[in-house]
């Protein structure tokens, strides 16, 4: 049998330094998961107030074009998946899990990553939370032609167009000419 005999270590290649460098530091997971939380304190919050203000069907008009309008939602955007609670619940934990395991391999990539990620993950869980507990989503924003929606609604949209925004532009460099990363 042929041995090789040991090499020294070889430098790590450009695709893998480069994966390596994308991961996110301690200070980029504290800054995205502080943004969730802070997401789903305030959905939670504009839930509860249109909860206790209006009745399931009240409307009060706030400007021309927008009012809140209590309605209890049951499927998920649009109304897909009405009544399909446990297909939805599932739906959500694996996009939840996507989006921790993206994090975690490319958190560092742009500098909205974190931010994008943050507010994904606080709409989603925040979502998430009311189709659990009360079987349904408490909507309440009504802008004419559209749908009614919520706050955590406007993160996860918000969320989805700074990650498509990150990923079309791509990874930022300093004025030095070194690439952006969140350490």
């Amino acid at each position: 049998m042929l041995r090789r005999a040991p090499t020294a270590a070889r430098p790590l290649g450009r695709a893998r330094h480069a994966r390596q460098q994308a991961r996110p530091s301690a200070a980029g997971w504290t800054g995205m998961l502080a943004l969730a939380v802070a997401a789903i304190a305030a959905d939670q919050l504009t839930k509860a107030t249109v909860v206790h203000a209006l009745r399931v069907g009240e409307a009060v008009d706030i400007l021309p074009g927008l009012s809140f309008w209590h309605v209890q939602n049951t499927g998920i955007a649009f109304g897909v998946f009405t009544g399909r609670l446990s297909f939805v619940v599932l739906l959500t934990i694996a996009a939840v899990i996507w989006m921790l395991a993206f994090f975690a391999r490319s958190g560092a990539r742009h500098p909205l990553v974190p931010v994008a990620i943050g507010l994904l993950l606080g709409g989603s869980v925040s979502n998430l939370w009311d189709r659990a507990y009360n079987s349904f989503v408490t909507d309440f924003i009504y802008i004419r032609l559209l749908p009614n929606f919520n706050l955590a609604d406007s993160f996860i949209v918000t969320g989805v167009a700074l990650l498509i925004f990150t990923l079309v532009r791509g990874e930022p460099e300093r004025s030095d000419g070194t690439p952006w990363d969140a350490s």
